[in-house]
């Protein structure tokens, strides 16, 4: 099923929230004995959306109308919601031993005997 929120994503302001240069990224993981790449795939379907705004993702099928109650992929600012949430989560981590970019995660070791205690 596709879904377009071109009309609602017109309507809201861009979030500011900044996503991480991939360029600095890639340039911390330089030097590192073993790299771990994750990928949280449908990430996103996990964050629930304001029961006021859930509405305004109404959508109509043979069996009558739904709406998200997660967030979907396509709205607008659901990068930049998702980038925040990771950040918040792995805050203690990010430049440590782990980089996130939205969905996209690498857990980084310098030493070869440490990476099993990263990635826990």
């Amino acid at each position: 099923m596709c879904i377009g929120f071109t009309y609602l994503n017109k309507t809201y302001p861009k979030d500011c929230y900044h996503l991480p240069k991939i360029d600095k990224l890639v340039d911390t993981t330089a030097e590192h004995a073993l790299l771990s790449f994750m990928d949280a795939f449908s990430g996103y379907h996990q964050i629930p959306l304001c029961w006021k705004d859930q509405e305004k993702t109404v959508f109509i099928t043979d069996q009558g109308l739904h709406c998200y109650k997660m967030m979907p992929f396509g709205l607008k600012n659901a990068r930049a919601t998702y980038q925040w949430h990771v950040n918040k989560f792995f805050e203690p981590l990010i430049w440590k031993t782990m980089e996130v970019y939205i969905d996209d995660m690498i857990v980084k070791s310098t030493l070869d005997d440490t990476h099993g205690q990263d990635l826990r």
